[in-house]
């Protein structure tokens, strides 16, 4: 009764092979996440009109203008290995860096405040619309770091 499963072979699924699919897989997981998350504040918006006051979403396009700035520069700049022009060289990238990642991370505290100063404990107003903010801001922020470091390098060149 053993041996019952010994012989099966299922065929290895040449879609998810790994490090040659490495990008592709990253770049989709967090396109798919990117958009998931623009989708709910979307729904939030349009289901519980007035519950999502305008100034909300800048918490979105912060997040998202981080997430642009996060990928565009890559490990290799700054590392210091492909970058030496312009007036900052490696320095610069990494400030650039680093700032994305600071908005990348104010958004997502500015969306956790606006949900519980706005929305948990208030009674009158529903809560999706809260949760939903929140969800958008986490979700382009793991976006972010997926596809910043789900990448292989060296298959970018």
């Amino acid at each position: 009764m053993s041996n019952l499963c010994e012989n099966i072979s299922i065929p290895p699924c040449i879609w998810f092979e790994g490090d040659n699919r490495r990008n592709a897989t990253a770049s989709m997981i967090s396109g798919f996440l990117f958009f998931v998350g623009w989708w709910v504040i979307i729904d939030a918006a349009s289901v519980y009109t007035g519950s999502v006051a305008a100034g909300y979403h800048m918490c979105g396009v912060v997040g998202t203008l981080s997430l642009v700035m996060v990928n565009s520069v890559s490990n290799a700049q700054i590392r210091g290995d492909a970058y030496e022009g312009g007036c900052l060289g490696p320095r610069g990238s990494r400030i650039w860096l680093f700032l994305g990642f600071v908005m990348g991370f104010a958004s997502v505290i500015a969306s956790c405040w606006i949900l519980f100063a706005n929305f948990v404990g208030n009674s009158e107003v529903p809560q999706w619309p809260g949760v939903g903010l929140f969800l958008q801001n986490a979700l382009i922020f793991i976006s972010s770091l997926i596809f910043k470091f789900g990448r292989s390098e060296d298959l970018w060149g």
